[in-house]
């Protein structure tokens, strides 16, 4: 692992890099994100209801294949707090 994963691992998708608070807050729900460009992540499912953790997440990155399009990300069949990477897209 390189020092720019390394500094992803554990924190929330969509909170700035020098967040006083980086990980996981009490009371939340999270979906580790599994593979791909945001590997280590953790997404806040918060309030979500069962289809839309179903449909899975299309997250704006920098880091893809396009930078400034999307890593897509499904939750792993059985296990709702992981979420497998399957692609990028512009």
């Amino acid at each position: 692992m390189d020092g720019d994963e390394e500094l992803l691992r554990g924190r929330i998708c969509g909170e700035d890099h020098d967040h006083p608070r980086p990980g996981p807050k009490p009371g939340r729900a999270y979906a580790e994100l599994v593979g791909g460009p945001l590997d280590g992540l953790l997404l806040d499912i918060t309030g979500w209801t069962a289809d839309e953790i179903q449909t899975g997440v299309a997250l704006t990155t920098e880091l893809g294949q396009f930078p400034g399009g999307r890593a897509l990300y499904d939750p792993r069949p059985g296990e709702r707090n992981r979420w497998d990477w399957s692609g990028d897209s512009p």
